[in-house]
């Protein structure tokens, strides 16, 4: 598709999958209302630190949970109100039941909406931190596809709502094609930016695939093929 003319190459490479993701998952899954309070889960990768800043455009307290300090920082930079940083998984009982109040006194109470781009043990001690008709939104699972106790939907009357944004854009195009409209507004206006901390030649793609792998990238890497 046609990028705008003040949108650099690089940016237009981290630009739509992300926002894309993260748009359609908050605007029309987690139907996201100004003033709620959002819990994203894996807040400084790219999907993430996009949520943030999608989230905060649309008038909604945003709180990131992460792996580490540094994380935290840049969750904080991107706009996130506030932070948790959560331990390695797996969870043991009291572990995940400490994760949970982590997420609860850190969301104030509860979370309206929970982005979770991580998956695993993490999915439980944040279902537990939703508030009542909260929206559980599943966007990914790199830590493993959980197997949530279904009885904590019933008792906050809350939901778990997939997030399959490629099967969505061939399904809806329409539906997509407004999304990217808006899109491209926040960017113009300033709202929304990739934040790509780091930058490859073709040549050391490599690198980037094993920062990915150590979990130690933040934002987006991009290759340059130049």
């Amino acid at each position: 598709m046609p990028i705008p003319d003040a949108m650099p190459f690089d940016e237009a490479s981290a630009f739509i999958l992300t926002y894309g993701t993260s748009y359609y998952a908050l605007k029309d899954r987690g139907l996201l209302k100004e003033g709620e309070t959002v819990l994203i889960l894996g807040a400084a990768g790219g999907v993430g630190v996009a949520a943030i800043e999608l989230a905060k455009a649309m008038g909604a307290r945003v709180i990131g949970a992460v792996s580490s300090e540094e994380k935290a920082a840049f969750a904080k930079e991107a706009g996130a109100d506030g932070t948790v940083i959560y331990p390695p998984g797996a969870f043991a009982k009291e572990q995940s039941k400490a994760v949970a109040e982590s997420f609860k006194t850190a969301t104030g109470g509860g979370a309206d909406v929970i982005y979770d781009a991580v998956g695993g043990d993490y999915c439980e001690p944040a279902l537990r931190t939703m508030n009542w008709n909260g929206r559980y939104l599943v966007v990914g699972f790199p830590a493993g596809i959980p197997t949530p106790p279904l009885n904590l939907t019933l008792l906050k009357s809350s939901s778990i709502v997939g997030v399959f944004w490629g099967a969505s854009v061939a399904r809806e195009p329409k539906l997509h094609e407004g999304n990217v409209r808006d899109l491209f507004r926040l960017y113009s206006e300033g709202k929304i930016k990739p934040r790509i901390s780091a930058r490859y030649a073709l040549a050391e793609g490599g690198k980037a695939i094993r920062a990915l792998m150590d979990r130690k990238a933040t934002g987006k890497l991009v290759v340059m093929m130049d």
